[in-house]
């Protein structure tokens, strides 16, 4: 009876981080006000720090000071990168997919998941990295954003900062935790208000100590769920939540073949495509990859950062 209990729930356990992991491939988690939130307006680049104020207009985003040296940047701070202007009452925008189609471009994300408590599962072997994708993306010098949660960079600092000092790459928000802003979420659980934007901040941090570089004010919701609340949570951390129109299907996926052939399905100009860096949620992508990303040329698209697609 007692090995029957603990089996059921070891199963249910996997069960909902499974369902978790797919989810942040496998909906856009959105609510009506989210919806209102998609806003087309950029805004200016917000300045340094993970919850200054920036003043927000309609003008084309800037990617850099217009004058002057710029000055050095300061490592896990948000660099100046395009944001979007608040959606309805201030609630944090919702980017998806470059609004100009005409232009064959495409951005590869890989969210480096990892929660709060799994220290353990780490240092029994469990691998949540995935070192040989990030050298494949090097190798085939596919700009990439990585969705990092803070807990990851904890855990492998070291490839935190050379992903976060590596300019092919910028780094993005993806909470501390992986724990859910929105409830239900897969099984996931849920952070109040205050516990939300502190876990943004927290996640920022993480980086900082890590030493990386690249960072930039975007946001992805675990799970991928989230609502008026959730946006209005986070909403004074200055971010872009980024979310996707292609589904990889790649966690826990065993056919590479498979994956790819989604992906190339999915894919339009100025696509968001969602992925995984973690090895033992998403073993094949790293090969998946390696499929995609020579076909995709093939059909004349560019590989870009979510910030370009954004500046657009």
């Amino acid at each position: 009876m007692t090995i029957s209990v603990r089996r059921t729930a070891a199963v249910a356990a996997v069960a909902a981080l499974s369902a978790a992991l797919a989810a942040c491939g496998g909906g856009t988690g959105t609510s009506d006000a989210g919806g209102r939130a998609r806003m087309g307006a950029s805004a200016a680049p917000s300045a340094p720090g993970s919850g200054s104020p920036s003043a927000a207009s309609s003008a084309a985003p800037q990617s850099g000071p217009s004058s002057g040296s710029p000055a050095a940047p300061q490592a896990g701070a948000p660099g100046k990168a395009p944001t979007l202007a608040p959606g309805p009452g201030g609630l944090t925008p919702v980017f998806e997919r470059a609004k100009q189609h005409a232009d064959k471009t495409v951005a590869l994300t890989f969210d480096a998941d990892m929660t709060s408590d799994q220290g353990p599962r780490a240092a029994n072997g469990e691998h949540f990295d995935n070192p040989q994708l990030i050298s494949t993306l090097r190798a085939l010098k596919v700009p990439s954003t990585i969705f990092m949660t803070g807990r990851w960079a904890e855990e492998y600092p070291d490839q935190a900062k050379s992903i976060g000092t590596d300019a092919n790459f910028e780094i993005a928000n993806h909470s501390y935790s992986h724990h859910a802003f929105k409830a239900p979420c897969y099984g996931l659980p849920t952070l109040d208000e205050a516990a939300a934007r502190a876990d943004v901040d927290r996640a920022f941090d993480a980086f900082r100590k890590a030493g990386a570089v690249n960072t930039v004010p975007y946001f992805r919701f675990p799970g991928g769920c989230y609502d008026d609340q959730a946006l209005r949570a986070v909403s004074t951390a200055k971010v872009t939540a980024v979310q996707w129109d292609v589904v990889s299907g790649d966690a826990f996926a065993k056919d590479p073949d498979a994956v790819a052939e989604q992906v190339l399905a999915g894919v339009k100009p100025g696509s968001v495509v969602v992925m995984h860096c973690t090895r033992s949620a998403a073993p094949v992508t790293e090969e998946a990859v390696r499929k995609i990303v020579p076909e995709l040329k093939k059909r004349g698209y560019r590989f870009v950062k979510v910030s370009e697609l954004i500046g657009k």
